[in-house]
């Protein structure tokens, strides 16, 4: 765990320069530089890590986080973009020699247009919170992380968030058309926009799930679509895992793709039932969650396929919403696991990794064993139909060597997901979490072209340092790694 110690008196010299500078790019209220008022930004949603920021700035618009960067820029400072904190891969853990910049200040929604079926949006506003401003209208914004009630679009951005309805309606990648960055030079560039799809480079798909490492993200156009005609869940129960994993590859297999599909074993289902009371079957070892959406006439049909083939691979319960509000419960449920486990463990880490769906059974076993072999214990919930993982790592900060337990747990997990065609994530991005096991999955070849487009972006690397790379070379170094290595010269790439 980071420590944090008494700042000595050439870091308070430091810090009240920085604080200066910048109070003359934002004023009022928006530089932050006390030990007390700072302490709020000293850790994201990985809260067992935790560092004190230089100073914090809160700007309030484009051309003030530009003059920020550009300051940052001139004077070698090093920059952590912040969004709602709701990371929990260490995204936005702050450095102790570095300017935290907030955005929670660029909180409105700028424009709707229901014509394009799209909105523009400052990178503050929650992902919830566009749905709202566009449902009585009958649209919404597709992806739902769990946490959307509190996460912020720009922070979807920076980490692709996906949720229980990505499997159809897919990841954030698939539902933004347009952003408005700052460069760490300042420079302010806008790529797509309302249209469909953009000319050139594919630097939308580069920038989300950048994780702050490329700039900073003032302003997102998304994808809005029409509510569905009908939508209704299905929630199935099994007498094993194995059960509900083999039900899950089923349905796919048969060209079916629900609106969503998620799964929760036994620890999650009774975790959830005692916070929720989503009035989940406690007798089952496996649940799935599976809704069907679209003309009514489609999802009566797509019920009828979807039980049968449940009850070819043995379930145990089933039962189908007979209205929206118990619609909604059974969501709520899924929705409030990662609270519902914090009520029964005084700490806990929630893993990310992403699998084959087919591995699905081969990999919970796995699991159970890691978790003999650790002593610790582990509730599990999925993005069942694509494969992406949730597991729960329960355990106590106080009690001994737990969170070293915990840590390395965690990585066997992930170490895991490689080994089966699996990849370290899936929607919390690597942050520092994952950092070191980067190794585990991409060659050093392969992290040295990822770092040359850091460097195509950020040259300096003032730009959320610490994060992705295990080991981070600076830009020329990286060059003449591609000499040494017989290519040619790595080629000087055009600002934006």
């Amino acid at each position: 765990m980071l420590k944090m110690p008494e700042a000595d008196p050439q870091t308070l010299k430091k810090r009240a320069s920085i604080a200066a500078a910048l109070r003359h790019i934002v004023p009022g209220e928006g530089v932050i530089e006390t030990r007390t008022e700072m302490s709020v930004y000293e850790s994201d949603g990985l809260t067992a890590y935790r560092q004190l920021p230089l100073v914090v700035v809160l700007p309030q618009t484009t051309a003030e986080v530009a003059k920020v960067l550009r300051y940052a820029f001139e004077n070698k400072i090093k920059v952590v973009p912040r969004g709602a904190g709701t990371s929990l891969s260490g995204g936005a853990l702050p450095l102790a020699d570095g300017i935290v910049l907030g955005l929670s200040k660029f909180n409105r929604v700028l424009e709707i247009d229901y014509d394009n079926r799209c909105a523009v949006v400052q990178p503050g506003v929650t992902n919830l919170a566009i749905t709202q401003a566009v449902q009585h209208k009958g649209f919404y914004y597709a992806p739902d992380p769990s946490s959307q009630i509190a996460c912020t679009i720009g922070g979807n951005v920076a980490e692709n968030s996906g949720g229980v309805h990505c499997l159809k309606y897919g990841l954030t990648a698939n539902n933004i058309l347009g952003l408005e960055m700052v460069l760490i030079s300042g420079e302010v560039i806008r790529l797509g926009g309302k249209h469909l799809d953009s000319d050139g480079l594919d630097l939308l798909g580069v920038l989300t799930g950048s994780e702050g490492l490329l700039g900073v993200i003032t302003e997102v156009t998304v994808r809005l679509l029409q509510k569905p005609e009908t939508a209704r869940v299905i929630l199935v129960g099994f007498p094993t895992n194995e059960d509900a994993g083999n039900c899950v590859a089923d349905i796919i297999s048969a060209g079916i793709i629900p609106g969503g599909m998620e799964m929760m074993d036994k620890p999650a289902i009774h975790a959830v039932e005692e916070f929720v009371h989503a009035d989940y079957p406690l007798d089952v070892e496996a649940l799935l969650i599976i809704e069907l959406d679209g003309p009514a006439i489609e999802v009566d049909h797509l019920i009828e396929e979807v039980s049968a083939i449940a009850r070819k691979n043995k379930c145990s319960t089933s039962r189908v919403s007979t209205s929206e509000a118990e619609r909604l419960l059974f969501w709520a449920g899924r929705k409030a696991a990662f609270p519902a486990v914090g009520r029964i463990s005084p700490d806990y880490f929630c893993m990310d990794g992403t699998i084959p769906r087919k591995r699905l059974s081969e990999v919970l076993t796995g699991m159970a064993e890691l978790s003999k072999k650790h002593g610790l214990r582990v509730a599990n919930v999925f993005h069942a139909g694509d494969g992406n993982l949730h597991p729960l790592i329960l355990y106590d900060a106080n009690a001994g060597d737990e969170l070293a337990r915990a840590e390395e747990f965690g990585a066997d997990i992930l170490r895991l997901c490689v080994k089966v065609g699996g990849v370290l994530t899936g929607e919390h991005g690597v942050g520092i979490e994952k950092r070191d096991l980067m190794p585990v999955m991409f060659t050093e070849a392969d992290l040295a072209q990822q770092q040359r487009l850091k460097c195509a972006f950020d040259d300096r690397g003032l730009l959320n340092p610490g994060k992705v790379f295990p080991t981070l070379h600076a830009c020329a170094e990286l060059g003449r790694m591609h000499v040494k290595a017989g290519k040619l010269p790595f080629p000087e790439i055009p600002r934006f």
